[in-house]
């Protein structure tokens, strides 16, 4: 990855682009350009501009977005759920920069930004159940399958699941 990448506090001003971003990794022909999308189970907008100003303006949660120069590249979103407990979410990456190593570091980001901002002793995520070299990405960096399984947010014929997935920060509270 480029030195002049820059991790931080995702604006209102910085939300076009950033949501084009979104789309481009999760959905539509330039997905298929990466290996993280959901091009091949699901169709539509991942997400809305109204959702991510939703974010922005709340204070339980932080949208981190990764920009190389003036041009974003990459986002996490991180809420505070309560209890010592944070989830991530919204982790994408340009598809012509994915397998470099920026969501690696846009996780830390966000472990970091779940113990600094909301005092998170562990943080989860769900993934798509089917999505197996996904869920392995994420066990590669010290998630572990909790055994839950949530409906997807959206209802679908035929439904989709999603795997819990947790990871104590304990180290990072520690430090």
């Amino acid at each position: 990855m480029r030195d002049s990448l820059s991790i931080r506090g995702t604006t209102t001003r910085d939300l076009v682009s950033l949501h084009a971003v979104i789309e481009r990794a999760y959905r539509g022909d330039t997905a298929r350009l990466g290996w993280t999308h959901e091009a091949d189970l699901l169709s539509g907008p991942r997400t809305t501009a109204d959702v991510l100003d939703e974010i922005v303006a709340d204070p339980r949660q932080r949208l981190l977005s990764a920009w190389i120069d003036a041009r974003p590249v990459g986002c996490v979103a991180v809420a505070d759920r309560g209890g010592g407990l944070a989830y991530l979410g919204q982790l994408c990456v340009e598809p012509t920069l994915q397998a470099g190593g920026l969501g690696r570091r846009l996780i830390a980001a966000a472990e970091r930004t779940a113990v600094a901002a909301f005092h998170a002793d562990r943080i989860e995520m769900t993934v798509i159940d089917s999505r197996t070299e996904l869920i392995a990405y994420y066990l590669r960096r010290g998630y572990h399958v909790t055994g839950e399984r949530r409906d997807f947010p959206i209802p679908l014929d035929p439904p989709l699941f999603m795997t819990v997935l947790e990871k104590p920060l304990t180290a990072l509270v520690a430090s």
